[in-house]
Order: structure tokens, then sequence, then C-alpha cells
């Protein structure tokens, strides 16, 4: 029974790391469309901040949830309005905008920070089911995951602020009708997305070591988890982290990491070729 308590615990942690790390890709994708390569760079400048706030003096707590979301929506803010402003319905340009930024911040935090390893230590201990150790930080990342993907689904279906973020990935002729500004909305929907992207590195950055390179870690398990789930912003990765992080941890379980990885790729290779729109593509249809 203890066996049992610790993988479920542990496999619910998968999933709920899958979708904090996919969260931001799936309101910015989901929603406008654009694919942004940069993603995994946002990732690791949010665990950068919240590292550098630690280690300044700030408490971790306020580190990962406040300040790695500020910084990260600001560069959001500014990309958006310097570059993917302009590339809007052009998603193969977007594509190549996106991986050049990605290649830029690689190369910028590497001349701040070196290409070394630093980190973190978790701010929560571990505690015994029966001959079982379990880390608390997992749990914290459950409830955050948790938390995060129902703030999201309360945003988009019972806020003024989520019908018309909605509205305007529809039909931005009818929002510009309406009143509503097509243009600030989507700059609000990316500077959004950069700020969850950068609330979950700085969440994760105390489980591993960062370096400059570490949001090529993230990048692909984020569009493999968003594309699968389908065009559903919480509904779609809900069901595709839910079905991936099981999988993924449970072989890992019985094998080891790699294999865990090669599980989850061939179950999306699968998936996308039974469910070319993905999960929510084929049910939830019309789920937020």
């Amino acid at each position: 029974m203890d066996f049992v308590s610790v993988v479920i615990i542990e496999v619910l942690y998968a999933i709920a790391s899958l979708a904090l790390i996919s969260a931001g890709l799936a309101v910015v994708f989901g929603m406008m469309r654009v694919i942004n390569l940069a993603h995994g760079e946002f990732l690791m400048i949010g665990g950068y901040a919240a590292i550098v706030s630690v280690q300044a003096g700030i408490n971790i707590y306020i580190a990962m949830l406040v300040v790695a979301p500020l910084v990260v929506g600001l560069l959001g803010l500014i990309v958006e309005r310097c570059v993917i402003q302009f590339l809007y319905g052009r998603m193969l340009d977007t594509m190549l905008a996106t991986w050049g930024l990605s290649l830029l911040l690689t190369g910028a935090v590497t001349m701040i920070f070196g290409n070394t390893t630093t980190g973190i230590s978790t701010p929560i201990g571990g505690f015994s089911i029966g001959a079982y150790q379990v880390s608390g930080y997992n749990i914290f990342i459950l409830v955050a995951g948790a938390a995060l993907m129902a703030a999201i689904f309360l945003v988009l279906k019972a806020t003024r602020l989520g019908l018309v973020a909605r509205g305007a990935m529809q039909s931005a002729e009818m929002t510009s009708g309406l009143g509503h500004n097509p243009k600030r909305i989507y700059m609000a929907t990316f500077t959004i997305g950069a700020a969850l992207s950068g609330l979950a590195g700085g969440i994760l950055a105390p489980l591993t070591g960062l370096t400059p390179t570490s949001g090529g870690l993230y990048v692909a398990k984020a569009f493999i988890t968003v594309i699968s789930g389908g065009a559903a912003v919480v509904t779609g990765t809900l069901s595709s982290a839910g079905l991936f992080g099981a999988l993924t941890q449970l072989t890992m379980l019985a094998s080891t990491p790699v294999w865990g990885d090669v599980a989850m790729l061939f179950a999306a290779i699968v998936l996308l070729r039974l469910l070319p729109r993905g999960i929510t593509g084929r049910f939830f249809t019309r789920q937020v």
C-alpha cells in the first residue's frame, strides 16, 4: 500500500510538472496560434530570476511566485511589441523569429552567468511513507500545477477579460466592432503567456541545476503536450499532460528516465496519427 501511494504521488507530480511547463505555451499557441520557439528560454530566464532573487536575500516563495513571472512577463511584453506584433498570421516567420530569439537569449544569459550550473535548494524537506522517502516539494508542485490550471480556467470561462480574449482569437473583426482593440488583447495574451512560463521556470528552479541551455530540456515536452492536447487551452493541456505524465513516470519507475522520454515521444506520434487535431479536436470539444 505504501508503494502504491508513492507511485500515485509521483505520477501526479509528473502530470503537474508537464502542466506547469506547458501552460504558458498553451495560452500563446492555443489562443493565438503563435509558435514560440523561445518558450524554453522564457522558462530558463524565470529560473534564473528566481535564483538571483534568492541570492539577493528575497524570500524564495516571493522569488518563485512573484519575481520570476514579473521578469519574464516584462520580457514577453518587449518581445511582443518589438517582434511578434508584426508577424501575426505568418506562422513560419514567427517560428524563425522566435528561434533566433532563443539563440539570442541563450547567448545573453551565457555572457552574464557563464556556462556553469547554478541552483537553489528546495524550501520543503522530504517525508516518509512507510519505507519510502517522498519529496515534500513534489507535493508543492502538484498543488501549484492544479491551482494554476484552475486559475486559467476560471479567467477564461468566468471573467469578461477571458471572454473578450477568446472572442478576439476567434474573430478579430467582430471584437473590434464591439469596441475592443485586438492588438491590445494580443499583447496582453502574449505577455500573460510569457509570465506563466516565468512562473513555471521559477517553481521548477530548485529541482535541478540550471544552465543557459536548460530551455531545450523544456521546450520539446511542452510542444508535445500542447499540440497533442489540441485547441482547448485547459482541457487539452490537462488531458495530454495526464496521459504523457502518467506514461512517462510509470515507464521511468519500471526502467530508466531515457525510456520514459522515449515512451512519451512514441505515444505522441501514435496519438497524433490517430487524432491529427489533438485530443480536444475529437473529444471534449467546445471546452476551454
